[in-house]
């Protein structure tokens, strides 16, 4: 144990003269140095809350202020027109300050008052700024004018190297849209899906609530958006996540892929120990706020609120509803393997340790040859089962003793880590290899990934990694920009030697990861098996398909002068209708996090204008030109929906939370039902690449990932994640489920071949978009 190895260094023996103290030189040493690296963390920390706590200002700029203000009392100009001398006369105790004493008390005093107006004047100015969002709108590659203008405004008042919380308090927050404007969009969305009758029905419903409940819903509404920082994202955190009672592993959790084709060592613990030691370097950096905040044109600011909760973070069981449980300064990590999970420290002496040691420490646990405890191999299926089981059991059998304190390890831990003994990746001599790898990310075993942790590593015997996220606290870009600081510091600034270990001394001196120890009566162990065989169900019914999209990119597309997302949505609904025969609601994921805690909305991409162009193209009496237009139109469409999105104005965030405002005051709509109760048979989302940029992959053009994926969310439905990698390939991540007799993952696969092929062969190119 890492604690009885401390403890080695702290004797004593009491003697009948007295007490003989002995203390370890090199424990001291230790001690000392977690001090002073606390402390040093401490002031970083409380200077980087400060700078962002004034920006856009800066701490200099109070000197300034205080500085001008002190040089009007010696040239008798008073610009606070009169406000220093009342200040004077209205000092505490001012009988015993001197004249002099008290004008400069009282020029301080104004001068901090004066910045600290001049700050939320600026933060005022930079918000009204923000919420300009007309340059979205504008056409790609030409922008207006005032657009430039308004530019150049913004670039003004964000100041000079901000950090990663800078901007968070002049972000506006997220505006809540009119009834009229998103009843109006939604009948437009369904337009397409339903029969004459059964829009004629939904509008009957949808005008009724307008004219009856919608307006007492929509004041509650707007309060709440006065209130809160964010109208949504809490309600969506809660009631979409955490109060869902059944398995999250597939249903929710996400992965992300290694490198597609770089392996940089194809040892274990090498691989894992640069790996660690990256995520440590990103957690320094974000815990100190000094990673630069995302912004859109390279100005326009993104909310950050999601990345604080990336490392130390739990989803706790509930009976009713979970909660997310985030901590603070966590020294440790939780390693499975072969059933066995070890506790690591990931300091020493005041600081991380080394990729070299981390190897060290990991090819120990690899070497140990110890067994499982009863119950030890598949406790993990109780995160990966249905919700209350494990709420139960862990209130039942988890309260106290050693597994209480094992349990609160594990979730207290930095992040999980898994060594898994089965290797994995992409092998392009291998038809399924991609297949197989995401299947071990999304849900493995079913009891060797910690599915409640913020995010769960898993290192592969052939050197590859991959991630496997909850997705309550964050969505997946948040994971998306760690792991490609991840991975450009692993490629590119830690490195490995010749024979593929981890550069740096190897310290043989550091005690032993300790085994993880456990109680567990039969009684719980049932119910682990319960969860395992609930949990194996979903997994095994699991159909994925990766596919590797090489034939064109983001390049052909743009050329085009057409959004590569309005086109690869296209070709999903023409795979779509030639694999199932009819038009589904399709989820498209957009992010809002131009606004304050913004997350995600909802983009339609089933749109008027996208059937009519898949009819035409399977139309064989259609023209090139006539599918040119269609496309044109279906392409524009879905831009203005996506941008809608974007900038506060989509359909599905409002209906939610007014569904929630009629629950929560018991009126009845059946219209929200209705809406509410719509299946989303097609789910799509595209995961951003090079957020951070750090590598570039034109040069570099092996260095890319495949990106992630996700479960199905629809019983007959498809899952498909796309990511667009450079400008010569597009990724796509393809799941269903088996027990679906309509569905076939693969088959879906190349019916968005074809699609993306069909619509290249219309010359996109050579219209005039």
């Amino acid at each position: 144990m890492a604690e009885a190895h401390q403890a080695v260094g702290f004797q004593f023996t009491v003697r009948p003269d007295g007490v003989d103290l002995k203390l370890s030189q090199e424990v001291i040493k230790t001690i000392y140095l977690s001090g002073v690296t606390a402390w040093k963390k401490r002031a970083i920390q409380f200077k980087n809350g400060v700078l962002a706590g004034v920006y856009p200002a800066s701490p200099s700029s109070w000197l300034i202020v205080v500085i001008a203000m002190m040089s009007s009392l010696y040239i008798r100009i008073d610009p606070s027109l009169g406000m220093i001398e009342a200040l004077q006369e209205n000092l505490p105790h001012r009988d015993y300050l001197s004249v002099q004493s008290r004008a400069v008390l009282s020029a301080i005093l104004f001068a901090t008052g004066l910045w600290l107006f001049l700050i939320y004047l600026l933060r005022y100015m930079l918000k009204a700024l923000l919420s300009y969002h007309g340059w979205i709108f504008e056409s790609h590659g030409k922008m207006s004018r005032s657009t430039k203008v308004w530019l150049s405004l913004v670039k003004m008042f964000s100041g000079r190297r901000p950090l990663l919380y800078s901007f968070q308090a002049s972000l506006p927050r997220l505006p809540v849209p009119s009834v009229d404007d998103t009843i109006h969009r939604y009948l437009e969305s369904v337009h397409p899906l339903l029969n004459s009758d059964q829009y004629d029905q939904m509008e009957r419903l949808a005008n009724d609530f307008k004219d009856s409940k919608a307006a007492q819903l929509q004041r509650y509404l707007i309060l709440k958006s006065w209130w809160g920082t964010n109208y949504v994202s809490d309600w969506w955190e809660e009631y979409i996540y955490l109060r869902g009672r059944s398995p999250i592993m597939v249903n929710s959790n996400f992965y992300i892929m290694d490198l597609l084709y770089i392996t940089p060592t194809h040892r274990q613990a090498a691989r894992a120990g640069n790996v660690v030691h990256a995520m440590l370097q990103y957690r320094r950096k974000l815990e100190r706020g000094e990673h630069a905040p995302l912004r859109a044109l390279g100005t326009v600011p993104m909310c950050s609120t999601q990345m604080e909760r990336i490392f130390n973070t739990t989803r706790i069981p509930g009976i009713e509803t979970d909660i997310v449980q985030h901590l603070t300064d966590r020294k440790h990590l939780v390693v499975y393997h072969k059933g066995r999970f070890f506790l690591l420290w990931l300091y020493t002496g005041g600081r991380h340790l080394l990729p070299s040691e981390l190897e060290t420490q990991f090819q120990r646990i690899l070497n140990d040859t110890s067994e499982p405890q009863p119950g030890e191999l598949k406790l993990a299926a109780l995160t990966a089962g249905h919700r209350v089981p494990w709420a139960q059991s862990r209130i039942k059998y988890f309260g106290q003793g050693v597994n209480k304190v094992s349990l609160d390890a594990i979730e207290s831990a930095a992040f999980f880590l898994t060594l898994d003994d089965e290797p994995q990746g992409y092998d392009p001599a291998k038809a399924k290899s991609l297949d197989s790898y995401a299947k071990s990310l999304l849900h493995g075993k079913c009891y060797d990934r910690w599915f409640d942790k913020s995010f769960t590593l898993i290192s592969y015997p052939n050197g590859k990694v991959g991630v496997n996220a909850e997705h309550s606290w964050a969505d997946a870009p948040i994971v998306g920009h760690m792991w490609e600081y991840v991975l450009a510091t692993d490629c590119f600034h830690l490195g490995y030697t010749e024979e593929g270990h981890c550069k740096g001394d190897v310290n043989k001196g550091l005690p032993h990861p300790s085994r993880l120890q456990w109680q567990i009566p039969n009684e719980c162990q049932e119910v682990i098996e319960t969860s395992y065989l609930s949990a194996k169900l979903i997994a095994d019914d699991v159909d994925f398909h990766g596919y590797l999209f090489h034939e064109f990119g983001k390049g052909l597309i743009k050329k085009c002068r057409c959004s590569p997302d309005a086109f690869i949505q296209l070709a999903l609904q023409l795979a779509q209708f030639r694999d199932q025969g009819v038009f589904c609601l399709t989820y498209e994921s957009s992010m809002t996090r131009m606004f304050r805690d913004g997350r995600t909305e909802t983009v339609r991409s089933c749109t008027t204008e996208a059937v009519a162009f898949v009819r035409a193209m399977e139309d064989e009496g259609a023209t090139k030109a006539q599918r040119l237009a269609l496309f044109r139109k279906a392409a524009e469409k879905h831009q203005n929906m996506y941008r809608l999105a974007m900038t506060g104005s989509g359909i599905d965030r409002h209906l939610f939370c007014l569904y929630l405002v009629s629950k929560y005051l018991g009126v009845d709509s059946p219209f929200l039902k209705k809406v509410l109760s719509e299946p989303w048979r097609l789910s799509t989302s595209q995961t951003p690449q090079q957020q951070l940029n750090l590598v570039d992959i034109n040069k570099f053009p092996k260095y890319v990932s495949a990106g992630g994926g996700f479960g199905p969310v629809a019983d007959d439905g498809y899952g498909v994640s796309y990511i667009i990698v450079g400008e010569n390939l597009i990724t796509f991540h393809i799941s269903s489920k088996f027990s679906s007799p309509d569905t076939n993952s693969c088959r879906f696969g190349q019916h968005i071949c074809d699609a993306m092929l069909d619509i290249q062969l219309l010359d996109v190119k050579t219209f005039d978009f």
